[in-house]
């Protein structure tokens, strides 16, 4: 399954976010008094339901491909859930038979008097987003209904979790059409899945299927169809319940400890762990272990 002349990269066509357009009235209320400004999305969905913000990718009449309209909102987009305390969880999914094709490369022939400009100025933006989903407090759920080509599959592997359904396939596919890869898939492929399984992806385009991918490591969980949804929304709002500050200074701390020696990284979970036991929600925490109760993190 592959979009048409939409594959791999990261490429489309220059259009700005229009401000203030629609919003739902769930969003407003619960996102207003945070201050923060809203805007509406042409390529995008964007709900919130308490603490969880899920973002469609909404461009189904080319499996979600991604133009420059599309990577611009999803910074936007990615950028004001960093930003606001109200948001604990974030779930991405693409609209209609596909997460997300890769890049839109109709727009590679659109400029090719100035094609580098062009993808720079997209990946720019795309990479942005993705930097900012590695670097936010709020855990980031993939929910992959579809294909996760190219640039799609990148998004994929950079969010926290990801749920695949049962019939989604995976695969790079930039060197089939010339390109190298980008949107943090030679940083992220080769730590998933080793460097052997990387090449084997990237040279030869294989395509993976679900199961193949979850065993892989790509995949966090598979699970049907028609559960799909249903089983990211339950796990994205489990996520938002619980301890906001643990939840993320657990996922930076197993980010950065990639790139870091033992005893750096040790002095790191000594620093994180005594801030946590000292602030309100350890305090909440080891309270009701002790009294053999639920802990509420959010009253």
């Amino acid at each position: 399954m592959r979009a048409s002349r939409a594959s791999c990269g990261l490429i489309g066509e220059p259009r700005e976010p229009r401000a203030g357009r629609r919003l739902t009235v769930t969003m407003a209320e619960e996102l207003e008094g945070n201050g923060v400004h809203f805007m509406d999305y042409d390529t995008l969905r964007f709900e919130m339901t308490d603490g969880v913000a899920e973002i469609t990718l909404h461009r189904p009449e080319v499996y979600n491909a991604l133009n420059l309209t599309m990577v611009r909102e999803l910074y936007d987009a990615v950028r004001r859930c960093d930003d606001n305390s109200a948001v604990r969880a974030v779930l991405l999914t693409g609209a209609g038979k596909a997460f997300c094709a890769g890049g839109d490369l109709k727009s590679f022939e659109e400029h090719r008097s100035d094609i580098a400009a062009h993808v720079k100025d997209v990946t720019m933006w795309y990479h942005g987003a993705i930097s900012r989903m590695a670097r936010m407090r709020a855990p980031v759920i993939a929910a992959m209904n579809g294909v996760a080509a190219g640039g799609g599959m990148g998004l994929a592997m950079a969010c926290d979790l990801a749920l695949a359904a049962e019939s989604a396939r995976f695969t790079l596919a930039f060197t089939q059409a010339g390109l190298t890869p980008d949107s943090s898939t030679s940083y992220y492929l080769p730590r998933l899945v080793g460097l052997r399984r990387a090449l084997d992806l990237a040279l030869t385009n294989r395509v993976l299927s679900a199961a193949e991918a979850e065993a892989w490591g790509l995949v966090t969980y598979v699970v049907p169809d028609g559960e799909l949804m249903a089983r990211a929304r339950e796990l994205a709002r489990r996520l938002a319940q619980g301890a906001a500050g643990a939840l993320g200074g657990a996922k930076r701390l197993l980010r950065d400890g990639w790139n870091e020696t033992l005893e750096t990284q040790m002095a790191r979970e000594s620093e994180r762990i005594a801030e946590a036991a000292s602030g309100p929600e350890g305090h909440e925490g080891i309270s009701a272990f002790v009294e053999k109760r639920a802990p509420h993190f959010h009253q």
